[in-house]
């Protein structure tokens, strides 16, 4: 009995409807979500009333709908997202009674039918008197005329709420929800002057909007940072980690950015209102930086003791920081570094771009902008050869922990047991540029499951950045070559 008094009492509850969007305050994140609070004077009638909300998201996630307001109790909210559209009108019409206007295209003159619409799957299926016809897309000209729009399908997003209130009159009452279809990312555009050893950097905010809702006027607030969003568990979907972000720090920075800060988020507000349009992508200045230092660099990896069969060009790496003394002076959020240098002629031409990762102030970037067309790299595996554990253990001393804790130099019998192998490797490095040029020449791999590859010789010396790479520093002359050997012994 409770339950049918309470659908009457909803039923019978007046239905208020609101013109529109009030005071909007837009929270955006990096991936693809943010927080609307729109602020409304509504007009409340003592006890229960229906408001509705138009001019909301169209993707906005109910769940996360609150209604705050002065002396309001929300009873039942609805959101009614099935859009006024020809084809949602043809779908709610099935079973329904429409006319059809017929113009006979030779006299001009127009003829009404009454027809049932009995299925629209892929197409238009008619009850028209005792036939059945299926309204054709044949360029005759035809129109569809209904009754009434049904009562649930709306001309724009909207959201209902049952409300209580103990007392009558307009008052502020702050909506607010979670939306994906909004976002924003960073894009960079840098000018960078070789011969001055010099970049110029503007940083854009691009904003998008697919929500299917237009936020006029909005005071907006960007946070740089993945907020986590917990999309539940469904034995249907099977787990798979997101790749990692491409990394183009080679040295994070400990600079802290003088920008507001939210938890371990950055804050970028606009400086000023913005209209947000749906299906619109705009952009807003955030950086603008002139004459920070930057500098050309090549780079080399290969792959574990990896051989080509012709030469290989070297990445083309544009490096400079983002520190507060010596560079942008500026936390940097993720996106695309898009490069230009200047041709013979003073025009900007586009020489390549790389993504970044959320950027620290005070890091050391290394931004890959393409493949040298002049500087290559030929690594060769020279010989190969197989070596005995007596002959492994000549260049290292095994070191094993007695239960008391100390050292003793002792034997593996394992080890007596394991294929061990000498590589001889050689990298020629050419350079038909008029200059000379440095590249950092990297064998990576090194670290290949048992994390003790050796080198016993080489021609230059190498830095071991980790157990998994070594790093030569070689010059190569103007229109010249050098060659890099080294010798490994592993264990595969």
């Amino acid at each position: 009995m409770r339950r049918i008094l309470l659908l009457s009492t909803l039923l019978a509850a007046p239905v208020l409807a609101q013109s529109g969007q009030g005071n909007v305050s837009i929270t955006i994140y990096n991936n693809d979500l943010a927080l609307v609070q729109d602020t409304r004077q509504l007009d409340v009638p003592v006890r229960r009333s229906k408001q509705e909300f138009p001019d909301v998201s169209g993707m906005i996630r109910p769940e996360t709908v609150t209604l705050t307001g002065d002396g309001i109790g929300i009873v039942e909210q609805n959101f009614d997202y099935d859009l006024l559209s020809p084809q949602a009108l043809m779908q709610k019409a099935v079973g329904e009674m429409i006319t059809l206007v017929r113009t006979n295209p030779a006299t001009g003159q127009e003829m009404r039918e009454r027809a049932t619409v009995l299925a629209v799957n892929g197409g238009v299926v008619l009850r028209i008197g005792e036939r059945i016809e299926v309204l054709r897309d044949d360029g005759l000209p035809v129109r569809v005329i209904f009754d009434k729009v049904p009562e649930n399908l709306r001309a724009r997003p909207t959201l209902s709420v049952t409300m209580e209130s103990a007392r009558s009159g307009t008052r502020p009452v702050t909506l607010s929800y979670l939306t994906p279809g909004i976002g924003w990312k960073a894009d960079y555009v840098t000018m960078f002057d070789e011969r001055a050893g010099k970049i110029d950097v503007q940083g854009w905010i691009t904003l998008s909007n697919n929500t299917g809702t237009t936020y006029a006027n909005a005071d907006t607030l960007l946070v740089a940072g993945q907020v986590r969003q917990d999309q539940g568990y469904d034995p249907r979907r099977s787990y798979r980690p997101p790749p990692p972000p491409p990394s183009s720090i080679r040295n994070p920075g400990t600079e802290t950015a003088g920008r507001e800060r939210l938890g371990d988020f950055y804050l970028y507000p606009l400086a000023e209102r913005t209209t947000i349009a749906n299906q619109q992508t705009k952009q807003v200045s955030f950086l603008d930086v002139v004459g920070a230092p930057g500098r050309k660099a090549y780079e080399y990896r290969n792959g574990w003791l990896d051989a080509a069969e012709e030469a290989r060009s070297a990445d083309t790496v544009l490096k400079f920081s983002t520190s507060r003394e010596q560079g942008l002076g500026d936390a940097l959020p993720a996106g695309i570094v898009r490069v230009y240098m200047r041709d013979a002629r003073g025009n900007a031409q586009f020489i390549g771009e790389s993504a970044i990762g959320h950027t620290p102030m005070g890091s050391e970037l290394g931004l890959k902008t393409g493949e040298a067309f002049d500087v290559k790299v030929k690594p060769v595996v020279e010989k190969r050869e197989r070596i005995d554990y007596e002959e492994w253990k000549t260049t290292e001393r095994f070191r094993i922990k007695r239960s008391d804790g100390a050292a003793m130099t002792g034997e593996s019998d394992s080890l007596r047991t394991t294929t061990f192998w000498r590589t001889s490797m050689r990298y020629t490095l050419t350079n038909a540029r008029p200059e000379s040029v440095t590249v950092d020449l990297t064998q990576a791999g090194l670290d290949n499951y048992w994390g003790d590859t050796r080198i016993i010789s080489e021609s230059l010396k190498s830095e071991r950045r980790s157990a998994d790479q070594a790093v030569w520093r070689v010059t190569v002359p103007a229109n010249g070559t050098t060659v890099v050997t080294a010798v490994f012994d592993t264990r595969y």
